[in-house]
Order: structure tokens, then sequence, then C-alpha cells
């Protein structure tokens, strides 16, 4: 019930500023902080609660009907950051990344210490964990990657506070260098394009020398791990490559496998 009465204040919060807002035919409109702890106070919602009204709507929850009931045909409405305690509703062309499910389960012999295995807890550092210990970056992108950073909270100017789950570095065998933001999702989240955008504005102002090469893992369940390269074409995130790692124990990667494996060479 506590769970139910937070997610109805917050689509109340978030439908009450967009019909403050929206008008027919508008594609874009801001918002601010301040617009939001007004309608906040008119429901006793704590204004620390308030950041993570837009979190949810941006990278967790679904819009409220009433909000997507006005989407054109193969559109969609996104809120993303537009400064510092600045939004910004914008209508985006629907582009969901979501696993395939016809793609081959490559198995990878598990390298997660027992001990973390254990008490992994399944959610989104879980994830981080499991893909730092299999070394599946490194394996996913064929280069050599390090992990330099997680839940990097930093900001990018014309779009304020952000934050990227894992940040690694890494070399090819050619001696070019990466730098690879990484999104990881568990449970019912979907990959978010606006973060996949931030992560890449953040990445190419901050580390111009270096190619970035962008990355989302979602949990698909506990040891099925899908990885997404994305990239921007034209102002959209498009799949590069999609790969699904399942962890197994060694003795479970078969000579079947194997002889499969060989084809991909």
């Amino acid at each position: 019930m506590v769970k139910e009465g937070k997610e109805k204040k917050y689509n109340t919060v978030i439908n009450e500023i967009f019909k403050q807002k929206y008008k027919l035919g508008v594609t874009e409109f801001e918002f601010t902080r301040a617009e939001l702890e007004a309608i906040g106070d008119r429901l006793g919602l704590e204004p620390k609660n308030l950041g993570d009204v837009i979190y949810s709507f941006r990278f967790r929850k679904p819009l409220p009907k009433d909000i997507t009931d006005t989407e054109p045909q193969g559109l969609q409405w996104i809120v993303e950051l537009a400064g510092r305690a600045i939004y910004r509703f914008r209508l985006e062309r629907i582009n969901r990344i979501v696993p395939s499910n016809n793609l081959l389960q490559i198995k990878i012999p598990d390298s997660t210490p027992e001990i973390i295995a254990r008490y992994s807890s399944g959610d989104e550092q879980a994830l981080l964990t499991k893909i730092r210990y299999n070394r599946l970056i490194d394996i996913f992108l064929g280069i050599t990657a390090y992990s330099l950073q997680n839940h990097l909270r930093t900001t990018v100017e014309g779009v304020g506070q952000i934050e990227i789950d894992e940040l690694y570095v890494g070399l090819n065998r050619n001696g070019s260098q990466f730098i690879i933001p990484i999104q990881a999702k568990s449970g019912n989240d979907q990959i978010s394009i606006v973060q996949t955008k931030q992560d890449i504005a953040y990445c190419t102002a901050k580390y111009p020398e270096l190619v970035c090469r962008t990355i989302s893992a979602q949990f698909m369940n506990n040891n099925l791990i899908a990885l997404f390269e994305l990239t921007l074409n034209e102002g959209e995130v498009k799949v590069v490559q999609e790969k699904h790692y399942k962890l197994v124990l060694a003795n479970e990667v078969s000579q079947a496998d194997l002889e499969q494996y060989k084809n991909f060479e």
C-alpha cells in the first residue's frame, strides 16, 4: 500500500506539470524543479523525493496514460535534463532497446566468486559486478578494458547533472584507446535512450581524444546477460551489436558448444 501511494503521488506530480505546460501541437517544453516543488507541497510529498519523481519517469517506469495518450503515432514523450534544476518534455521517435528473443546464448564459464554470487541481490550493482568479474566488456568488444569508476555523478554543459553507472577505459591490439560508459538495467527496467545520449555527451566532451563505445547491459535472468553496443546516428540511438552471455559452470560448456562457436570466428 505504501508503494502504491508513492506511485500515485508520482503520477499525480508528473501529470500536473504536464497539464500546466502542454498545448496541442507542442513537441517540447521545459519546467523547473521549483514548479515541481509547488505541486509536491500540495500533495505532501517530501522535497527529497522530487528528484526521484523525475528519475523514475526518465529511467524506470512509463509515463502515465494521460500523458502517453497525447503522443502522435510513432512518437513518444521523453523527459530529459535541460540545465541545472531544469527539465524538458520532448517528443521523440519511438526507439525501445529490448533484448531479442531469438539470439544465441553464448555460454561463459562463470568467474564470479561464490561468496559474491551468494550475497548478490540481482540489482544493477550485481549486474555490473558480474560483468566485471567475467570480463564481459573485453569479450564483447574484443579489447582489453578496465573499470575506471562507478556511480559517476557529474555535469554536462547544456544538460545538467547526470549519473553514469560505470565507466571503463580500454585499448586494442593496435594501441587505440577507448572510453566506455556502461548503463545497467535489471528487472522490468528498460534501457534508456536518454541515458545513452547523456553518457555519449559526457564522454565526448570529457575525453575527446578517446573513442567512445557505449554499452547497455540488462539482466534477462540472474545468469543471462544481454549486452548492447549503442551509438548515435543522425540524433537517434542505434544498436551496433547485441550479444547474450549465459554464465555457467565450466563443465556446462560442451564440446558441441565449442564446435558451434568456431563458426563465429
